[in-house]
């Protein structure tokens, strides 16, 4: 670690973020490569880089979600340029960025250092986090259940009442995004979900999605169902991040969509997410 600082990202960090992203693979749209993405890091998150020999070597950022004694850190990076990698800085910059919270979470990539370095900073894996895409015309709205355009302001509304926790800047954050748009999902006319829909090509699909406390099992799963089959999908196709434990994904296989990635849901309790529930954005849950 001779030569080398960790500290705030700056907007002047963009760019060399942006290379330190391409260098490990991460050109997504909403990825560290993308600006927009690491602007609303550096308004909505906490956004370190580490700095070698005056060269951005590499950054983490979290999220706080929630406020209080509840609230939790969710790791949204953690990226090391691969001729810095073997010489401490994703450690030293996780160990900054989760000095204080105890309760964290974040999704890991199935890089072989991953897994054990976050355990050593109090996270267990729980779960894997399925990436699953495939032709919205598979897909058939249930009875009695519909989707209503909406606005970021309302889906944050609807999520805060159900939850507490205001995401009002990463629902219109997600809403900027390609493609972009809030939705509500109703059952019997009653609003019932709401949700952020986005991604440019084959990364279009559900960002995250909000249910209410009395929706669970059949419920959960037919929500999920209802706004994948309600999607006008750039090319018919669309994407969904869904806990292998969550009642949709089978039905989704039973659908001829496939899952073309998966992430691990390592948290310090298991319960910080409903995995039979939740519909969470990777990079933000």
């Amino acid at each position: 670690m001779t030569g080398t600082v960790i500290r705030p990202a700056t907007p002047a960090d963009v760019p060399a973020i942006g290379g330190v992203a391409l260098a490990t693979g991460q050109d997504e749209e909403w990825s560290g490569s993308d600006p927009a993405y690491v602007q609303w890091l550096l308004a909505c998150g906490r956004l370190l880089v580490a700095a070698r020999d005056g060269a951005v070597a590499g950054f983490g950022a979290t999220r706080q979600i929630g406020t209080g004694p509840a609230a939790v850190s969710m790791l949204c990076d953690l990226f090391v340029h691969p001729d810095a990698h073997g010489l401490g800085i994703g450690q030293a910059v996780l160990a900054e960025l989760w000095r204080d919270p105890p309760r964290r979470m974040t999704f890991s990539s199935l890089h072989a250092h991953a897994v054990p370095l976050y355990t050593r900073f109090g996270v267990d894996a729980w779960w894997p986090l399925l990436y699953l895409a495939g032709p919205v015309a598979a897909l058939r709205v249930p009875s009695g259940w519909s989707v209503s355009a909406s606005g970021p302001a309302e889906v944050a509304a609807a999520e805060l009442g159900w939850t507490g926790v205001d995401r009002a800047a990463d629902h219109r954050a997600w809403a900027a995004r390609p493609h972009g748009f809030p939705a509500s999902v109703l059952r019997d006319r009653a609003l019932v979900a709401a949700g952020t829909v986005a991604g440019h090509g084959d990364e279009f699909g559900i960002v995250h999605l909000a249910l209410a406390p009395e929706l669970a099992g059949d419920g959960a799963r037919d929500a999920v169902l209802t706004l994948l089959a309600s999607l006008d999908a750039p090319d018919g196709r669309a994407m969904v991040f869904l806990p292998a434990p969550h009642p949709a994904v089978r039905p989704l296989l039973e659908a001829g969509w496939r899952v073309t990635d998966h992430d691990l849901y390592m948290a310090s309790e298991p319960d910080l997410l409903d995995a039979r529930r939740a519909v969470p954005c990777p990079s933000a849950a």
